[in-house]
C-alpha cells in the first residue's frame, strides 16, 4: 500500500500537466495524496474489517466484504471529500447515495485501489476474487474487474517470487497485450482514464523498470493519468523490488535505501489515520501469509457464499 501511495503523491502534480521524460523531481512542493490513495485505504480497511467478522465470530457468515467494501469507500470518500484532482463524476455521484450501486465502469479507479487485495492473499485465486469484490461495488463492467483483477494478480506473484518474464507471461495469457515498450507507447500516449487505457501500460512502466524509483520515473514519463499509472506501477513494483532483494522481506525491512527514503518522505504528504491503517494492514498481511506457510490455515476475508460467487 505504500507503493500505491507514493506512486500517487510523486504522480499528483503531471496528472494534468504531462511530462514525457523520466527527469523530474520526485516529490515537488505541490504534490499531495489524492482520491487514489483515499480508496486505497479504504479498501484495506475492508479488507481488515471482513477479516476481523470472520475470526471474532468464528464462523464464515456475517456481513459480507462487499458490504464492509461498500462502506469504507463511501466513509472515506465522504471524510476526505476534497483530494487533489477530485473524483470522478460517476464515482462522486456513487459517495453521496443512500443506496449505492454500482454503475457499470471501466475506469481505472477499480485498478489504482486494488493493491490491498493483491498483498493479503494467499492464493492466487484468492487474490482475483478480492479483487472483484473490490471492483464490482462500483465498477462492475466486464473491463473495470478485469483490471483490478489483473493488478492483483501482478503484485501476487510479486510477493510470492515471479520473475517479471512470468508475470509478463501471465497477463499477457489473461489480460492485456503487454508487448508494447514504453518507446512505443510514449510518443502518443493521451490521458485515457479507463481500465483497459491504463493497467497495461502501467504494467510495461514495471516491466521495464530496474528499480522502483525508476518504475515511478517510467510511469510518469508516459504522460496521460499520471497519478494513476504511478499508483499502479508503483503497487507492483516495490513489492516485486522488496521481495527480490530479500525473499524474506515479511520479516524484515525488505527496502533498500532509496525506497526507504521515498516512503518516509511520503508518509509526511498524508494522514496520520492514513499512516496508522497501512502500517497496520501490512503487519496482517505478514502475519497471514505467515500462518498460511506454516500451519496451512489463515483468516477467511470473505463469506463462503462470496467464494463461490466470485
Amino acid at each position: 500500500m505504500y507503493e500505491a501511495i507514493i506512486g500517487d503523491i510523486v504522480g499528483s502534480v503531471y496528472e494534468f500537466s504531462n511530462i514525457k521524460t523520466k527527469d523530474f523531481p520526485l516529490f515537488a512542493a505541490s504534490c499531495d495524496y489524492t482520491d487514489d490513495t483515499v480508496m486505497t485505504i479504504a479498501v484495506a480497511k475492508a479488507i481488515m474489517r471482513s477479516q476481523d467478522e470472520r475470526l471474532q465470530k468464528r464462523q464464515n457468515n456475517g456481513p459480507a466484504l462487499e458490504v464492509f467494501m461498500t462502506e469504507e469507500l463511501q466513509r472515506f470518500g465522504r471524510k476526505y471529500p476534497h483530494p487533489m484532482g477530485a473524483y470522478g463524476y460517476g464515482f462522486h455521484k456513487w459517495l453521496q447515495s443512500d443506496a449505492p450501486k454500482p454503475y457499470n465502469s471501466y475506469g481505472n479507479g477499480a485498478a489504482m485501489r486494488v493493491s490491498a487485495c493483491g498483498l493479503i492473499a494467499v492464493t492466487i485465486e484468492e487474490a482475483i476474487k478480492t479483487a472483484r469484490i473490490s471492483a464490482k461495488v462500483t465498477h462492475n463492467h466486464p473491463e473495470g474487474m478485469k483490471g483490478a483483477e489483473a493488478v492483483a494478480a501482478a503484485i501476487f506473484f510479486a510477493k510470492t517470487g515471479k520473475q517479471k518474464e512470468e508475470i509478463r507471461r501471465y497477463i499477457g495469457e489473461h489480460y492485456y497485450d503487454v508487448s508494447m515498450t514504453l518507446d512505443m507507447i510514449r510518443p502518443d500516449y493521451q490521458f485515457d482514464s479507463s481500465c483497459q487505457g491504463t493497467v497495461p501500460q502501467a504494467m510495461t512502466a514495471f516491466f521495464e523498470s530496474t528499480s522502483f524509483e525508476d518504475a515511478i520515473r517510467n510511469a510518469v514519463s508516459i504522460g496521460g493519468d499520471s497519478d494513476t499509472l504511478a499508483a499502479i506501477t508503483g503497487s507492483i513494483a516495490w513489492t516485486y523490488y522488496r521481495f527480490q532483494r530479500d525473499n524474506n522481506a515479511w520479516a524484515v525491512d525488505g527496502l533498500d535505501e532509496s525506497m526507504r527514503k521515498m516512503k518516509e518522505k511520503a508518509m509526511k504528504y498524508i494522514p496520520d489515520e492514513f499512516a496508522r491503517i497501512a502500517a497496520e494492514y501490512h503487519k496482517r498481511a505478514w502475519r497471514r501469509m505467515d500462518t498460511n506457510s506454516g500451519v496451512g490455515f489463515c483468516s477467511d476475508l470473505m463469506t463462503q457464499q462470496e467464494w463461490e460467487e466470485a
